[in-house]
This record gives C-alpha cells, sequence and structure tokens, in this order.
C-alpha cells in the first residue's frame, strides 16, 4: 500500500490526474483536479483500491481530507467514488453535517440516498472531531478577539459559521463576520 506519491503532475481530465514520478505516470482519482496545476510538483496522499476487475488509486491534497475518505469507505455501502464525491465538498461542512446528524445535506452527494446517509451518521458520529482540540480552538479564538474589543456575546454568534482550521485563518474569517 502506498502512503503519497511525490511528482509532477502532467495530465489533469475531469476526475483523475496523471502524476508523473521517475518516469510512471499514476492514474490518481480525485475529488478536485482541477485544483492541481499541470507541471507543479505535487504530494499526493493516495489509497490504493484493490478489486477483482481493477486496481485503483485515490489520491488528496491534504492527509486530513485521505482521513476522512478512510472513514467513509468504512461505512457499510459506501464505496471509495462515493466517498470521493462527498470529498469533493468542503470537508469541514461534511463533518459538521455528520456530526449534526443532517441527513438532508448528505443526501445532496452523487449516489448517496436516505438509506447511506443515515448509515454514515450512525457509523461515524462523534468519531471525526476531537472535541478537546476544537474546544482549544474556540478558547484560543475567543481570547484573541477580546483582546482585539469585541464583545463575547458577538463572538459566539460567529464562530459556528467559522470554517478554517488554522487559528490565524479563523480570526481573519471571524473578523469579516464580526465586520458585516
Amino acid at each position: 500500500m502506498y502512503g503519497y506519491i511525490k511528482g509532477i503532475v502532467t495530465i489533469i481530465e475531469s476526475n483523475y490526474i496523471v502524476l508523473d514520478n521517475n518516469g510512471i505516470g499514476y492514474l490518481i482519482y480525485t475529488s478536485n483536479p482541477y485544483s492541481f496545476n499541470i507541471n507543479d510538483e505535487y504530494k499526493v496522499y493516495v489509497y490504493q483500491n484493490v478489486k477483482e476487475d481493477e486496481i485503483s488509486l485515490y489520491g488528496f491534497k491534504e492527509k486530513d481530507e485521505k482521513d476522512l475518505f478512510m472513514k467513509l469507505i468504512d461505512v457499510k455501502g459506501l464505496g471509495p467514488k462515493m466517498a470521493l464525491g462527498i470529498i469533493a465538498g468542503n470537508t469541514n461542512d461534511v463533518i459538521s453535517a455528520i456530526e449534526k446528524g443532517d441527513i438532508n445535506y448528505l443526501k445532496k452527494f452523487p449516489k448517496v440516498g436516505d438509506k447511506v446517509a443515515r448509515q454514515i451518521v450512525l457509523d461515524l458520529k462523534g468519531k471525526l472531531i476531537d472535541s478537546e482540540t476544537n474546544v482549544k480552538t474556540n478558547e484560543e479564538l475567543v481570547e484573541a478577539l477580546e483582546a482585539l474589543g469585541y464583545k463575547k456575546q458577538d463572538i459566539k454568534k460567529v464562530i459556528p459559521n467559522i470554517k478554517s482550521e488554522k487559528i490565524e485563518d479563523q480570526i481573519k474569517e471571524a473578523l469579516k463576520l464580526l465586520l458585516k
């Protein structure tokens, strides 16, 4: 099994890229191939799917995306192609929908019906967010915004709308929301 492949993107198609690594072109299915640029070098985290009649690679720019993908393919009735379609959305929104049990949001993805959406929530709810990290980040964010002179009640209104993971990006996003 591969962890990642580092190489230069030589081809971009609607559902895959070809990554050249020492003269070998790996065809890698990705959720958003157009986020890559031709002739740029990338470290692509990959999952190798082996079936009776096919061996395929699924790739991700970020390790977090791969981790979510791996959890999704463990859900009964959800294969790699369906999981890749779900990953194509904002991963924070997907995690939030799973944690909230938002079946309707999950049903918006291709081939995800009511049964599969409920199975995703059943299998993954509570397993995707490290609550300690999330709480710590929120506390850091609140402290930073309070230091800038914002009131705690205003800050708490914007926190649920923040999508970024890094504290610096969260602060920027919060400031934009607070200035509206």
